[in-house]
């Protein structure tokens, strides 16, 4: 791909506030699909192997969707100047729904108390967690919007298991190294 491709398609994914479809990249840039496909392959061969060292930005695939992001082990500088949008306690119970995917919100309460209604409401109002009548109770999953949120490249509940899974091991084995 030449430079003018590479660069329109890049600054479309810069400018989005959300991931992107690339019929949405196609609409934008006047590209044809294979263009953009093959610009989106090639960026993100340069953001992951060839300039990997060199930023701190990555291109990834979120479902069906692709998003120019900053790489996990920068998220943390970035959080002094950007406030996460959603609260850490919601975030909690959003990651036990995502990690026990389909979940009761009965089991839910039972894990972390009545605080989880209002949460699951305001999860369902962001469109990141759907909830279905079960019996006397309501069976939550995440929404396609999940892993598009937080840049996972699957949508299948078993793979976001495991990611949280990683993510949570990870974390824990940081915090025993600092200490």
């Amino acid at each position: 791909m030449g430079k003018n491709e590479k660069r329109r398609v890049e600054s479309v994914l810069f400018s989005a506030s959300e991931p992107v479809r690339i019929k949405d990249i196609r609409e934008s840039t006047g590209f044809s699909i294979k263009i953009v496909k093959d610009t989106l392959k090639e960026l993100m061969d340069d953001y992951s192997i060839n300039r990997k060292n060199d930023t701190s930005m990555e291109i990834v695939k979120a479902g069906e969707k692709y998003i120019m992001q900053l790489k996990k082990n920068y998220t943390d500088q970035s959080m002094i100047v950007s406030k996460p949008e959603i609260k850490d306690d919601i975030l909690k119970t959003l990651s036990l729904i995502a990690f026990h995917q389909p979940v009761k919100q009965s089991n839910l309460r039972r894990m972390a108390g009545q605080k989880i209604y209002d949460h699951v409401d305001e999860l369902v109002s962001m469109k990141i967690v759907n909830t279905r009548k079960h019996g006397s109770t309501e069976l939550l999953t995440t929404t396609k919007l999940f892993p598009e949120y937080f840049g996972i490249e699957s949508t299948k509940p078993e793979e976001i298991r495991d990611y949280l899974a990683k993510k949570v091991m990870g974390d824990i084995s940081k915090s025993i190294k600092s200490d």
